[in-house]
């Protein structure tokens, strides 16, 4: 069972969070794409031969393992986690780095195969950090489901919920973390209420960047979604 970090910590975690993402801001923009969710290439994961039903995560560099070899990030160990209990599913990573919605929305489609079941939609942390829209982010993560219900109607879906420091300001950070329950909310799809949760500002379990997770790290992210997940298999 994993330790649930206090409450009163998270000002604490947000606050070296934030520092850690305004001395990467200061520096060239190379080296800024490094401490963003961002350059890794895509992966794709397969482990199961032979499986009946496929999950997909689409995502960022937080879901395609940044800094880690494939097999350590969550999508792998939630593989592992449903290899264990002989279920058949086989898990598909379809993280990329630097992945804005905007991004991500233009992609779905080219990723979305006819046999996907459940896709799990992991994406706006670079948007909270690059200081994208509110209104943007929103329609964006809403075309995407949108876009999942309409070529694929009986795949289910998973929403990651996501937070960010306050640089931007109060009103940004509340109603940017207020996006992702309203719109599972309104479209009844399952949600993780914050993928990074016991893992965002915690040194140890972050990589030098202080924003993607290292291999404990990525255990803990992968626990966030077990929870959510293992009941819908």
């Amino acid at each position: 069972m994993t330790k649930k970090i206090p409450s009163f910590r998270l000002p604490l975690m947000f606050c070296y969070f934030l520092t850690l993402l305004l001395v990467g801001c200061g520096e060239k923009s190379s080296k800024k794409e490094a401490t963003e969710v961002s350059t890794t290439e895509q992966t794709e994961v397969t482990e199961t031969t032979d499986p009946s039903k496929k999950i997909l995560f689409f995502g960022d560099s937080l879901t395609a393992g940044y800094g880690l070899e494939v097999s350590e990030a969550f999508p792998a160990l939630i593989q592992q986690k449903i290899d264990s209990l002989g279920l058949g599913y086989s898990v598909i990573n379809a993280g990329l780095s630097g992945e804005t919605t905007a991004s991500g929305k233009n992609r779905l489609e080219w990723v979305l195969e006819d046999d996907v079941d459940i896709i799990i939609i992991e994406l706006g942390a670079n948007d909270g950090l690059r200081g994208v829209p509110l209104s943007e982010t929103e329609q964006n993560l809403q075309s995407m489901v949108d876009t999942v219900q309409s070529k694929l109607p009986e795949a289910k879906i998973i929403l990651a919920g996501m937070k960010i420091p306050p640089n931007m300001g109060p009103e940004y950070t509340t109603k940017f973390e207020s996006i992702f329950p309203e719109l599972a909310a309104s479209e009844d799809i399952e949600l993780i209420p914050f993928l990074l949760e016991n893992v965002a500002g915690i040194p140890e379990l972050n990589q030098g960047d202080g924003i993607h997770p290292t291999v404990e790290g990525q255990k803990l992210v992968a626990n966030n979604v077990w929870e959510v997940l293992k009941p819908m298999l």
